[in-house]
């Protein structure tokens, strides 16, 4: 059932609905007098796109926001010791939890009430209609945990790759200009803009470019740092045995920086994912950063779409700089994010891409 919310079709519903909030998003980040802290507004962000595009929720702006708080304390407190005392993590988590799915029991109610002026399938409809073809109505409680299974499938990593995406454009900015040239050569950006309809599936894929610096991201600032799977049939790994049935946890980030394919492996490089290097070709499980095999990430679609749909807004409509004298030291846990959170300062940006003045440096005449 999973499987279809992530299948080409639905990715290609997806895609307009995704650009939207990313404009959105930017246009408010653009109008903030002051610096932004992307790890947390990127948090904002991937809830926002899990609520409004994969869920198809019509919540309000008020009423997001304070779900998107009791979110938080929900997320922050998932891996806390399950002691349940008055004022423990666990219990605080326990209480977000059903504060949140209070208030996605009541959005599902209204999702079902109002079935007018949908113009796609949304995740949450493709995962009632899966249930009725299978001759299974799903109850209120199956659908607020398939609700939130898919939030938290899309928010804490996604949002740890947009920030990393941002800090490395931020860090390199010819890499941001090639993707600006790449966007110019396949005529969706001209004079500035975005030109109208240019944004489709077929279109995103062949900006090999924009692939490279997505996949190179992914390589050297993979969120999560491993998985776990069961062993199906007894083996021997340097020396050791491994038995049937055991737990085993594989390293993501320890792969991408031992594997012998990647040259430079601390170097930020793009290229390397190019077709005259292809660094990534050489094995299969060199390069994971969605884990591998059958249990591969199911979402590793939409994550890439969403990363790639961003790369352009950034490259077409933002100008962006760092807001502190050097950039933020990461943390590797719970996913790899700026211990501050990486303080930006946006500027908004006009059709023909020059800075819009507000507030005082405008009557001022100042230059930004």
């Amino acid at each position: 059932v999973f499987s279809k919310i992530f299948s080409h079709e639905a990715l290609e519903s997806y895609l307009p609905k995704i650009q939207l909030v990313i404009k959105d998003t930017l246009r408010a980040w653009s109008s903030n007098p002051e610096s932004i802290n992307v790890y947390h507004e990127a948090q904002k962000l991937t809830f926002r796109m899990a609520i409004r595009v994969l869920l198809g929720f019509r919540i309000p702006d008020e009423e997001l926001n304070r779900l998107f708080e009791v979110y938080q304390q929900f997320v922050e407190n998932v891996f806390s010791l399950p002691v349940d005392l008055p004022f423990s993590g666990y219990r605080r988590g326990i209480r977000a939890r059903e504060t949140l799915q209070k208030g996605l029991e009541k959005a599902i109610q209204e999702k079902l009430q109002n079935t007018q002026g949908k113009d796609y399938a949304d995740a949450l409809d493709i995962l009632i209609e899966s249930g009725k073809e299978h001759g299974k109505e799903l109850t209120m409680q199956e659908l607020k945990d398939g609700t939130l299974e898919l939030i938290f499938a899309a928010y804490a990593t996604t949002a740890s790759a947009s920030t990393s995406l941002i800090m490395q454009l931020l860090k390199h900015p010819r890499v941001l200009e090639k993707l600006r040239e790449e966007l110019r050569s396949k005529g969706i950006l001209h004079n500035g803009c975005i030109c109208e309809g240019s944004l489709r599936l077929d279109n995103i894929s062949s900006l090999h470019y924009l692939d490279c610096v997505i996949k190179e991201v992914l390589r050297l600032f993979t969120p999560i740092s491993g998985g776990y799977r069961t062993v199906l049939q007894t083996f021997e790994l340097d020396g050791f045995q491994i038995p049937k049935g055991w737990s085993v946890m594989y390293s993501i980030r320890d792969t991408h920086d031992t594997a012998p394919v990647f040259k430079d492996v601390d170097v930020f490089d793009p290229d390397r994912f190019g077709q005259g290097r292809s660094e990534d070709k050489d094995g299969r499980f060199h390069y994971l950063p969605f884990g591998g095999g059958v249990r591969t990430c199911l979402g590793k679609h939409l994550a890439k779409l969403f990363l790639k749909a961003l790369a352009i807004e950034l490259a077409s409509t933002s100008r962006f700089e760092l807001a502190t004298r050097t950039f933020p030291k990461i943390t590797l846990v719970p996913v790899v994010h700026p211990v501050d959170g990486l303080k930006v300062k946006f500027f908004g940006l006009d059709s023909n891409q020059n800075e819009i003045l507000t507030g005082t440096d405008a009557m001022l005449g100042a230059t930004v």
